[in-house]
């Protein structure tokens, strides 16, 4: 047995979001380099919103498609994150309880920047294919949230955030994967990797990011290329150019993809500038269309991008996708697969685009006092009553029941269902 894949998808890209170019203009930003980040705007994560509200979100609408014993095979819950809520306590506990899962299940979480997502995926992807445990699926959560705090009592922002701050954004992808990959069917080995250590960006601290834009993009090209041709090295007849009528990559804003596209035909397919430009809108931008309207999502970015492929792309014969996955450190790796119309058909059905357009658009005085308030959840938090009344509207924002947080007590989080 070698069929396997992703059989059912979901993303859940939060309750709120800000407009990035208001949000760059209220910062005083050069807009003209705004413009190059391709982004539109960006989920926020509520002080009652975590990573685990994220995943759990994104995973019941699969979830409760299932018979009960569908629902039993699920074997293996992987929380994939850089954004963990205890250094200790898996997040996929809590998850597996809020689903209502067999315990007869593996729960465990990964950590690896953003290339954590990926890494859940291809672990799972091998538990399907090992088969010891026939007809097991997994449930693979890549889910992360960025939260930019003010000091207390300070009105502007601690640190210069400048052109991170509209691009991080918050949100969780769900991916079921067994061996009915009505979604996504992996073409199995067909992998390459790349992976050394690097400085670009990193977490010293629970709260604290650092690094190195110019040094994080460099990385990324590099891998890119070399990530690819040692795919090349296993599939001999692939060709950039030609053997993918799409590709999905690691999206952390749009014109990081752009430039690294621009960089992967120049070398590979020695193309023109202007044909760089027609196959980066033809192949490439199906995929950043939902990216560039959450923000970077760490773990859960490449598996975005390749819902976003497969809900814009042309699916009406079945399709062969390159997924580049980075996570800086650094791992990465670009694997593909083919996707048919049954698989864009069945993402259609869970409205992805409409569950977009229904969040609660921030305003920049509400975006500036969550800056202050986003201080109340921090890692480590002990206790908290989550402050229901915090920007309502967003809460009943999507028109159907949502997790939320509803209060922490002695570190332990605990959660309510609002419709």
């Amino acid at each position: 047995m070698n069929t396997v894949g992703i059989e059912a998808m979901n993303v859940f890209a939060g309750t709120a979001c800000l407009d990035v170019a208001k949000l760059a203009r209220h910062r005083g930003l050069d807009m003209r380099r705004f413009e190059n980040l391709l982004m539109r705007e960006k989920t926020v994560a509520l002080p009652y919103e975590d990573p685990v509200t994220f995943a759990v979100n994104a995973a019941k609408p699969l979830l409760d498609s299932l018979t009960p014993e569908e629902r039993d095979q699920i074997r293996m819950v992987i929380t994939c994150t850089e954004s963990g809520i205890d250094f200790s306590k898996s997040m996929s506990t809590y998850c597996h309880e809020l689903l209502g899962l067999s315990r007869n299940c593996r729960l465990f979480e990964i950590k690896g920047a953003c290339y954590s997502g990926i890494a859940g995926l291809q672990m799972a992807i091998n538990f399907v294919l090992s088969q010891t445990r026939p007809g097991g699926k997994v449930l693979v959560l890549a889910t992360d949230v960025s939260r930019f705090m003010a000091e207390e009592g300070d009105e502007t922002p601690s640190a210069d955030w400048s052109f991170a701050e509209p691009s991080g954004g918050s949100g969780a992808v769900a991916m079921l994967v067994s061996d009915q990959p009505h979604i996504f069917q992996i073409d199995v080995g067909a992998n390459g990797y790349y992976g050394h250590e690097v400085m670009d960006t990193c977490r010293p601290s629970t709260d604290t990011d650092s690094g190195d834009a110019d040094l994080s993009l460099l990385s990324y090209l590099n891998c890119c290329e070399n990530a690819f041709l040692d795919y090349q090295m296993r599939v001999t007849d692939a060709d950039f150019a030609g053997t993918f009528a799409y590709l999905a990559y690691h999206t952390p804003f749009g014109g990081m993809v752009k430039g690294a596209h621009r960089n992967m035909m120049r070398k590979l397919a020695k193309a023109a500038l202007a044909d760089i430009e027609a196959d980066f809108q033809q192949r490439v931008m199906p995929g950043v269309t939902y990216c560039q309207r959450v923000g970077n999502i760490m773990g859960g970015m490449a598996p975005l991008s390749l819902i976003s492929t497969i809900c814009n792309g042309d699916f009406s014969a079945p399709q062969r996708v390159g997924v580049f996955s980075y996570g800086s450190g650094c791992c990465s790796e670009f694997f593909s697969g083919v996707a048919r119309q049954e698989g864009k058909q069945r993402l259609r059905e869970m409205k992805i685009g409409e569950s977009l357009g229904r969040r609660h658009e921030l305003t920049i005085e509400q975006y500036e006092n969550l800056l202050r308030r986003s201080r109340e959840i921090r890692f480590g938090t002990r206790d908290l009553v989550a402050d229901a009344s915090f920007i309502p509207e967003a809460r009943s924002a999507l028109g159907k029941p949502v997790l939320f947080l509803k209060s922490v007590k002695e570190f332990h989080r605990e959660y309510e269902w609002v419709s």
